[in-house]
């Protein structure tokens, strides 16, 4: 009995060490673009605390729950498609151009919710 338990024991710690093994093998570490990815993730994040911090010591900045969920989404959105652009698109060329369309995209939808400069609905009254 003793000699069946120990080589059951055996087969299952080489299976295990052969799948743990495996796993370890097949582990990458940070790549550029998971880095790039987290940078816009928490980008957003540490933009929205200047207003969160600003409100606690100053009355001029009045944001509501809504302000800030339409930031995020707005900032979010905005490094999605940059970080989709720069995965898939391969010149730089075009990189350049299709961000920077992105980006004056974003300071326009801001500038609109901000202060109504084409004079939408979006703007509010």
């Amino acid at each position: 009995m003793k000699v069946i338990f120990i080589l059951q024991n055996t087969f299952f710690t080489q299976a295990f060490n052969r799948r743990t093994s495996k796993t370890i093998k097949h582990f990458t570490p940070m790549t550029p673009e998971n880095k790039r990815l987290i940078g816009f993730v928490l980008t957003p994040l540490l933009l929205l605390l200047i207003p969160f911090i600003a409100m606690q010591f100053t009355r001029e900045v009045h944001w509501s729950l809504f302000d800030f969920v339409v930031a995020a989404v707005l900032l979010s959105g905005t490094g999605s498609l940059i970080e989709l652009v720069m995965r898939k698109v391969k010149k730089t060329g075009h990189r350049i151009a299709i961000c920077l369309g992105i980006v004056t995209a974003l300071v326009l939808i801001w500038a609109e919710l901000a202060v109504g400069i084409f004079g939408t609905p979006l703007a509010g009254t």
